[in-house]
């Protein structure tokens, strides 16, 4: 069975974590071996790497957000994401590199060159086979995400709180990215309902590896 490493990106609404799963089930229910991760957060290191970065009350220095973000990369990919493809998993992130781009260089504004080293650094050279950017409008994604927030008690993040600017920033680079590099990263439409863009995803997926299904 071959494997494959699928990541997921997009704004925060956008609904990524929610196909994300809705695609494992799928692929496990058709006999793949799937490991489901996210980033920051997939390994113990990374879990505490995640809460000092999204913590609304700490005050990160853009620089230093940079290079944790980098940190959990690079402990994510050694420890769980290589080992899972070298022993035929298929894994599924929840955001990877292109969310450097998107975030640190989109929204932060460092320059394109040391975010393509920082990242090249991190990853060791690995990429994924499929990326699904979920592309929603800005006010969208906030109000989804608001609203998922006070379903689950849930409070904002540090990067929930950044201006409506930053995050179209944010989508501006995904899309760049996702113009630059047509054959990887495919726009999934998740202004849809979640069945349908769940009917997207495994339309782009079942097109573009070569999965047993």
């Amino acid at each position: 069975m071959a494997s494959a490493f699928i990541t997921f990106e997009g704004i925060d609404g956008c609904g990524k974590s929610t196909q994300l799963r809705m695609l494992a089930g799928e692929l496990r229910v058709r006999g793949h071996e799937v490991v489901t991760t996210r980033e920051p957060g997939g390994t113990s290191l990374g879990m505490r790497l995640r809460e000092a970065l999204l913590d609304a009350e700490q005050q990160v220095d853009p620089l230093a957000e940079l290079l944790l973000y980098a940190a959990d990369r690079a402990q994510h990919v050694r420890a769980l994401v290589k080992p899972a493809l070298e022993s035929g998993h298929i894994v599924l992130s929840d955001r990877y590199a292109d969310a450097t781009v998107a975030y640190q260089g989109g929204g932060r504004g460092f320059p394109p060159l040391l975010i393509s080293e920082v990242i090249a650094l991190a990853t060791d050279g690995l990429q994924p086979n499929l990326t699904l950017l979920f592309d929603v409008p800005v006010e969208e994604g906030r109000r989804r995400a608001s609203q998922r927030m006070h379903k689950d008690g849930e409070a904002n993040d540090r990067l929930d709180l950044e201006d409506p600017a930053f995050h179209r920033r944010v989508r501006e680079a995904y899309l760049r990215i996702a113009e630059a590099e047509p054959e990887r990263v495919r726009v999934v439409d998740s202004r849809a309902s979640v069945e349908e863009t769940h009917a997207a995803v495994m339309k782009v997926v079942t097109s573009s590896l070569n999965l047993r299904f």
